[in-house]
């Protein structure tokens, strides 16, 4: 394991973590990589193929694992193997309890409500309205609330003063 210290200071920070470690396969995946170097096609045979993708793009968008290539059999196809890069936590931040309620709210939701405020999110940030702030005025929730979701989910994530859509193909 390595021996890193995962410094946050900024409490979206959190988004990620409590995703992991609220999801029983996402948190065995983590669990995996902290003792090996591990392909996404050796995670999928020790925990199934339904979530493992997602995990990873959580996992690397969160800044919680890292990637190398594998050296190849002869004949074979190199391959990216996963590890987690921290062994320790520490927190250095502040907020609101209302931001800390809507970060805790946002990480550990199953609600549908969800669902269809990041699907709406995501439509305008394809056409074009990106910025956090409007977001939020949109919907009448706080800049935090909206970049948490973006935080939460794969293909949305904050840069700046707005939102931008990552690949999808990961």
């Amino acid at each position: 394991m390595t021996g890193h210290n995962r410094i946050v200071n900024d409490p979206l920070e959190l988004v990620p973590l409590i995703v992991t470690f609220n999801n029983s396969n996402f948190k065995r995946a983590y669990d995996l990589l902290t003792k090996q170097w591990m392909t996404e096609e050796e995670i999928c045979a020790e925990i199934g193929p339904e979530c493992v993708a997602e995990c990873l793009g959580l996992l690397m968008k969160g800044n919680l694992i890292e990637e190398q290539w594998r050296m190849p059999q002869p004949g074979e196809r190199p391959s990216k193997e996963y590890k987690t890069t921290y062994s320790r936590f520490r927190a250095g931040f502040q907020c609101s309890m209302e931001d800390l309620g809507d970060i805790l709210y946002i990480s550990t939701s199953t609600d549908e409500e969800l669902r269809g405020m990041v699907d709406n999110i995501e439509q305008d940030v394809r056409s074009g309205i990106t910025s956090y702030n409007d977001l939020a005025r949109k919907y009448k929730v706080s800049p935090v609330y909206v970049k948490g979701l973006a935080k939460r989910m794969p293909n949305l994530d904050v840069k700046g003063q707005g939102l931008v859509l990552l690949d999808e193909s990961r």
